[in-house]
């Protein structure tokens, strides 16, 4: 055999085992994460969960979307939005918290948009948007104990405060 032959064999058998290498399906390992990279992310999903709970409670919403000269109808609409838009761009936290947790904020969701709704259809057409948030503000201070929200933040605390200990 000569070196050109020899040559020749190497290139081949040099290809064809690259080609297998290429084409060698490796079975995926997942190594599970480490406790504290958990905790970390438990802990960064309450929260952001927390916020949340702050940022759809009616009174600190209707303070950041208050505009004066909008109808009742233009301000239901932007509490609404803002408020499912809110819950969306933060429901993939329920992956890392209690069912608990989650059922919290998600039922102030719910109170929040019900309420809203409830408030908004007693308005005629011509209603402002002021009047829809002084008569929403009434209700929440009617209600008797704390508020739902600060119900789910103090929730949501203690569990957080649980994770850290």
């Amino acid at each position: 055999m000569d070196i050109q032959t020899l040559s020749l064999l190497l290139s081949v058998l040099a290809i064809v085992l690259s080609v297998m290498a290429m084409t060698k399906k490796e079975s995926p390992t997942v190594a599970p994460a480490p406790a504290s990279d958990t905790r970390a992310l438990r802990l960064q999903a309450y929260e952001r969960l927390v916020l949340l709970t702050e940022r759809i409670a009616l009174p600190n919403l209707i303070s950041r979307l208050a505009q004066p000269g909008i109808s009742a109808f233009e301000m239901k609409v932007a509490l609404l939005e803002n408020i499912k838009q809110e819950f969306d761009y933060n429901s993939t936290q329920q992956l890392y918290v209690s069912e608990l947790a989650w059922d919290s904020v998600r039922n102030l969701k719910e109170q929040n948009l019900s309420m809203i709704h409830q408030v908004s259809a007693s308005f005629s057409a011509d209603a402002s948007g002021s009047e829809l948030n002084k008569r929403l503000l009434e209700l929440l201070l009617q209600q008797t104990g704390a508020p739902l929200h600060e119900i789910v933040a103090k929730t949501l605390n203690q569990e957080a405060k649980t994770l850290m200990t």
